[in-house]
């Protein structure tokens, strides 16, 4: 584990509130340790922002001009780390690949998590290990692939002691 693996850039400052540094380490490496893959193979960046920039970026890159909870943007194409689980160019003795960018969205976060009656904590979590699943290849477009992803994100939260979000 390094204290580099995940760069957090704070736009917002509601974000110190819930110490999303700390929710990202454990979040992320909670997600790699899952799936057997060391967290020093990978770099991830979190933009840690507010409504206004997530709906630009949203725009930007998905032209939805709305709010949204969280957003990736993987490194680069990747399957599902079960049927490549290392980085195809990765080099134990050398520098450690991007995995890529997660923005995440304090203002649609709360909401959501105070209509589902969650810990904040809790639901930026759950967001966090979702944004991390989509940087190594996962999906929820078929709804295998959704099942795949959420049977995932229970697994890891279970991990951490969060309750399965899906689940009332």
């Amino acid at each position: 584990m390094t204290a580099d693996f995940i760069s957090v850039n704070i736009e917002d400052a509601r974000w110190d509130d819930l110490n999303i540094e700390a929710l990202a380490q454990s979040a992320c490496m909670a997600t790699l340790a899952h799936l057997d893959i060391p967290c020093e193979y990978f770099e991830i960046s979190l933009l840690a922002c507010d409504d206004a920039r997530i709906t630009d970026l949203n725009a930007e890159f998905r032209e939805k001009p709305t709010a949204t909870n969280v957003l990736s943007w993987p490194a680069q194409e990747r399957s599902r780390p079960e049927k490549h689980p290392l980085p195809p160019t990765y080099d134990p003795k050398g520098m450690p690949e991007e995995l890529g960018d997660i923005a995440i969205s304090f203002d649609t976060c709360q909401i959501e998590a105070q209509a589902a009656g969650k810990p904040a904590k809790d639901h930026v979590t759950h967001l966090l290990i979702h944004g991390v699943l989509h940087l190594l290849g996962y999906d929820h477009i078929s709804d295998q692939d959704a099942a795949i992803m959420e049977a995932l994100e229970v697994e890891v939260l279970g991990k951490l002691g969060i309750c399965d979000p899906y689940r009332g």
